[in-house]
Protein backbone atom coordinates (compact mmCIF):
# COMPACT_ATOMS: atom_id res chain seq x y z
CA UNK A 1 0.00 0.00 0.00
CA UNK A 2 1.49 3.23 -0.96
CA UNK A 3 -0.41 6.63 0.13
CA UNK A 4 0.20 9.96 -1.35
CA UNK A 5 -0.58 12.52 1.11
CA UNK A 6 -0.99 15.76 -0.24
CA UNK A 7 -1.44 19.21 1.80
CA UNK A 8 -2.25 23.11 0.97
CA UNK A 9 -3.49 23.05 -2.12
CA UNK A 10 -4.62 26.44 -1.88
CA UNK A 11 -6.95 26.70 -5.25
CA UNK A 12 -3.92 25.92 -7.52
CA UNK A 13 -5.43 24.06 -9.71
CA UNK A 14 -2.41 24.02 -11.98
CA UNK A 15 -0.10 22.57 -9.05
CA UNK A 16 -3.04 19.76 -8.00
CA UNK A 17 -3.28 18.73 -12.06
CA UNK A 18 0.61 18.10 -11.77
CA UNK A 19 0.46 16.71 -8.32
CA UNK A 20 -2.17 13.86 -9.31
CA UNK A 21 -0.22 13.02 -12.33
CA UNK A 22 2.33 11.88 -10.17
CA UNK A 23 0.75 10.27 -7.97
CA UNK A 24 -0.56 8.19 -10.76
CA UNK A 25 2.93 7.56 -12.23
CA UNK A 26 4.40 6.98 -8.89
CA UNK A 27 1.16 4.37 -8.39
CA UNK A 28 -0.25 5.26 -5.53
CA UNK A 29 -2.89 3.49 -3.90
CA UNK A 30 -4.40 5.66 -1.74
CA UNK A 31 -4.06 9.18 -1.40
CA UNK A 32 -5.40 11.47 1.82
CA UNK A 33 -5.66 14.97 2.40
CA UNK A 34 -4.56 17.46 5.07
CA UNK A 35 -6.50 20.86 4.39
CA UNK A 36 -6.36 23.80 3.04
CA UNK A 37 -7.86 22.76 -0.08
CA UNK A 38 -8.81 26.38 -1.04
CA UNK A 39 -7.52 30.00 -0.24
CA UNK A 40 -5.21 32.40 -1.85
CA UNK A 41 -5.18 30.54 -5.45
CA UNK A 42 -7.59 31.30 -8.21
CA UNK A 43 -9.35 27.81 -8.93
CA UNK A 44 -10.66 27.26 -5.30
CA UNK A 45 -14.00 25.20 -6.54
CA UNK A 46 -11.75 23.47 -9.28
CA UNK A 47 -10.16 22.00 -6.56
CA UNK A 48 -13.07 21.65 -4.25
CA UNK A 49 -14.58 19.62 -6.54
CA UNK A 50 -11.22 17.61 -7.80
CA UNK A 51 -11.02 16.77 -4.21
CA UNK A 52 -14.06 15.98 -2.87
CA UNK A 53 -14.67 13.58 -6.27
CA UNK A 54 -12.02 11.67 -5.33
CA UNK A 55 -13.94 10.52 -1.77
CA UNK A 56 -10.58 10.71 0.55
CA UNK A 57 -10.06 11.13 3.69
CA UNK A 58 -9.57 15.19 4.00
CA UNK A 59 -9.16 16.99 7.14
CA UNK A 60 -10.11 20.83 7.50
CA UNK A 61 -7.22 23.58 7.44
CA UNK A 62 -7.53 27.06 8.61
CA UNK A 63 -8.08 28.31 5.32
CA UNK A 64 -11.14 25.71 4.66
CA UNK A 65 -12.64 26.57 8.12
CA UNK A 66 -13.02 30.45 7.75
CA UNK A 67 -13.86 30.54 3.81
CA UNK A 68 -16.71 28.00 5.05
CA UNK A 69 -18.27 30.08 7.61
CA UNK A 70 -19.32 33.97 7.47
CA UNK A 71 -16.62 34.96 10.50
CA UNK A 72 -13.74 37.21 9.79
CA UNK A 73 -10.17 35.88 9.58
CA UNK A 74 -9.01 36.47 12.60
CA UNK A 75 -5.09 36.37 12.26
CA UNK A 76 -5.05 36.22 8.42
CA UNK A 77 -2.57 39.62 6.83
CA UNK A 78 -4.77 41.32 4.45
CA UNK A 79 -3.80 39.92 1.50
CA UNK A 80 -5.29 36.45 2.79
CA UNK A 81 -8.56 37.90 4.59
CA UNK A 82 -9.07 39.22 0.59
CA UNK A 83 -8.88 36.11 -0.81
CA UNK A 84 -11.23 34.05 2.07
CA UNK A 85 -14.09 36.76 0.75
CA UNK A 86 -13.93 36.64 -2.59
CA UNK A 87 -12.82 32.44 -2.56
CA UNK A 88 -16.19 32.68 -0.36
CA UNK A 89 -18.04 33.89 -3.41
CA UNK A 90 -17.05 31.13 -6.00
CA UNK A 91 -18.18 28.06 -3.97
CA UNK A 92 -21.90 26.88 -3.60
CA UNK A 93 -23.40 26.63 -0.23
CA UNK A 94 -22.89 23.02 -0.58
CA UNK A 95 -19.58 22.99 -1.39
CA UNK A 96 -19.17 25.66 2.06
CA UNK A 97 -21.20 23.25 3.77
CA UNK A 98 -18.90 20.28 2.71
CA UNK A 99 -15.65 22.34 4.37
CA UNK A 100 -17.33 22.89 7.67
CA UNK A 101 -18.15 19.22 8.13
CA UNK A 102 -14.60 18.07 7.64
CA UNK A 103 -13.14 17.00 10.80
CA UNK A 104 -9.79 18.73 12.49
CA UNK A 105 -7.84 15.20 12.79
CA UNK A 106 -8.09 11.39 11.52
CA UNK A 107 -6.67 8.22 12.13
CA UNK A 108 -5.93 6.41 8.04
CA UNK A 109 -4.87 2.98 8.29
CA UNK A 110 -2.57 2.67 10.73
CA UNK A 111 -1.52 6.47 10.53
CA UNK A 112 -2.92 10.02 11.43
CA UNK A 113 -3.42 13.15 9.85
CA UNK A 114 -4.21 16.60 10.98
CA UNK A 115 -3.89 19.69 9.17
CA UNK A 116 -1.98 22.03 12.09
CA UNK A 117 -0.92 20.83 15.40
CA UNK A 118 -2.31 17.75 17.81
CA UNK A 119 -2.58 19.23 21.26
CA UNK A 120 -5.17 22.41 19.64
CA UNK A 121 -5.84 21.23 15.83
CA UNK A 122 -8.38 23.90 16.17
CA UNK A 123 -6.29 26.70 17.30
CA UNK A 124 -4.28 26.38 14.07
CA UNK A 125 -0.79 26.41 15.86
CA UNK A 126 2.16 26.40 13.73
CA UNK A 127 5.01 23.56 14.17
CA UNK A 128 8.32 24.59 12.62
CA UNK A 129 11.01 23.96 16.07
CA UNK A 130 11.25 20.78 17.95
CA UNK A 131 9.98 21.99 20.77
CA UNK A 132 6.77 23.29 18.95
CA UNK A 133 6.68 19.15 17.84
CA UNK A 134 7.13 17.79 21.16
CA UNK A 135 3.63 19.41 22.37
CA UNK A 136 2.30 16.98 19.61
CA UNK A 137 3.89 14.04 20.42
CA UNK A 138 2.28 14.20 23.80
CA UNK A 139 -0.70 13.51 21.62
CA UNK A 140 0.21 11.00 19.07
CA UNK A 141 -0.86 7.53 19.43
CA UNK A 142 0.07 6.33 16.16
CA UNK A 143 3.84 5.89 14.85
CA UNK A 144 3.36 8.35 12.27
CA UNK A 145 1.19 11.75 11.82
CA UNK A 146 1.74 13.76 8.42
CA UNK A 147 0.42 17.67 8.79
CA UNK A 148 0.73 20.48 7.08
CA UNK A 149 -0.20 24.38 7.80
CA UNK A 150 3.58 25.92 7.91
CA UNK A 151 4.16 24.99 3.85
CA UNK A 152 7.52 23.72 4.88
CA UNK A 153 8.50 20.23 4.67
CA UNK A 154 10.46 18.45 7.72
CA UNK A 155 10.13 15.77 9.42
CA UNK A 156 10.57 15.33 13.53
CA UNK A 157 11.22 11.95 15.18
CA UNK A 158 11.04 11.30 18.83
CA UNK A 159 13.23 8.77 20.72
CA UNK A 160 15.05 9.31 23.58
CA UNK A 161 14.13 13.17 22.63
CA UNK A 162 12.62 15.21 19.67
CA UNK A 163 15.21 16.02 16.79
CA UNK A 164 13.80 17.64 13.30
CA UNK A 165 14.97 18.53 9.88
CA UNK A 166 14.93 18.29 6.35
CA UNK A 167 14.32 15.20 4.13
CA UNK A 168 13.88 13.56 1.48
CA UNK A 169 13.19 9.89 1.83
CA UNK A 170 13.71 8.09 4.69
CA UNK A 171 12.89 4.21 6.98
CA UNK A 172 10.53 4.38 9.45
CA UNK A 173 12.00 2.42 12.17
CA UNK A 174 10.17 0.49 15.37
CA UNK A 175 10.55 2.28 18.81
CA UNK A 176 10.40 5.90 17.60
CA UNK A 177 7.29 8.28 16.31
CA UNK A 178 7.27 10.72 13.16
CA UNK A 179 5.78 13.79 13.04
CA UNK A 180 6.05 14.66 9.25
CA UNK A 181 5.19 17.78 7.30
CA UNK A 182 4.68 17.28 3.75
CA UNK A 183 5.05 20.62 2.16
CA UNK A 184 2.50 22.93 0.15
CA UNK A 185 0.92 21.16 -3.43
CA UNK A 186 0.11 24.77 -4.00
CA UNK A 187 2.21 27.72 -2.00
CA UNK A 188 5.59 25.85 -0.86
CA UNK A 189 7.09 27.97 1.53
CA UNK A 190 10.70 26.46 2.06
CA UNK A 191 12.32 28.64 -0.82
CA UNK A 192 11.64 26.44 -3.36
CA UNK A 193 8.70 26.70 -5.40
CA UNK A 194 8.42 23.45 -6.60
CA UNK A 195 4.83 21.56 -6.08
CA UNK A 196 5.11 19.17 -2.58
CA UNK A 197 4.22 15.75 -1.11
CA UNK A 198 4.83 12.57 0.39
CA UNK A 199 4.39 8.48 -0.06
CA UNK A 200 4.08 6.61 2.70
CA UNK A 201 4.72 3.26 1.48
CA UNK A 202 3.50 0.49 4.22
CA UNK A 203 5.40 -2.26 3.28
CA UNK A 204 8.35 -0.70 2.61
CA UNK A 205 8.27 1.71 5.81
CA UNK A 206 9.74 4.70 3.65
CA UNK A 207 8.67 8.14 3.57
CA UNK A 208 9.86 9.68 0.56
CA UNK A 209 9.32 13.60 -0.31
CA UNK A 210 8.68 14.49 -4.15
CA UNK A 211 9.44 17.68 -5.50
CA UNK A 212 7.87 18.71 -8.96
CA UNK A 213 7.38 21.59 -11.72
CA UNK A 214 4.10 23.04 -12.20
CA UNK A 215 3.34 26.01 -14.74
CA UNK A 216 3.70 28.56 -12.08
CA UNK A 217 3.36 31.30 -14.80
CA UNK A 218 -0.35 30.43 -15.50
CA UNK A 219 -1.22 30.39 -12.08
CA UNK A 220 -0.15 33.26 -11.58
CA UNK A 221 -1.69 34.84 -14.82
CA UNK A 222 -4.88 33.39 -13.03
CA UNK A 223 -4.76 35.16 -9.74
CA UNK A 224 -4.30 38.53 -11.51
CA UNK A 225 -7.01 37.93 -13.88
CA UNK A 226 -9.27 37.42 -10.93
CA UNK A 227 -8.19 40.90 -9.06
CA UNK A 228 -6.66 38.94 -6.28
CA UNK A 229 -3.72 40.64 -4.28
CA UNK A 230 -0.53 40.59 -6.23
CA UNK A 231 1.47 39.02 -3.60
CA UNK A 232 0.00 35.77 -3.73
CA UNK A 233 0.94 35.95 -7.18
CA UNK A 234 4.95 37.02 -6.91
CA UNK A 235 5.05 34.92 -3.71
CA UNK A 236 4.44 31.34 -6.21
CA UNK A 237 7.69 32.06 -7.90
CA UNK A 238 9.81 32.38 -4.72
CA UNK A 239 8.56 29.28 -2.94
CA UNK A 240 8.06 31.56 0.11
Amino acid sequence: MRYAVIADIHGNLEALQVVLADIKEQKCTHVVCLGDVVGYGANPKECLDIIRGMNIPVVKGNHDEYIGVDVNPDGFNDAAAEAVTWSRAQLTEDDRKWLRELKYFRLVANFSIVHATLDGPQRWGYVFEKLEAAASFTYQNTQVCFFGHTHVPVAFIRDTGVRGGTYSKFRVEAGKKYFVNVGSVGQPRDGNPKSAYVIYDLVQQTIELRRLDYPIAEAQRKIRAAGLPERLAERLASGK
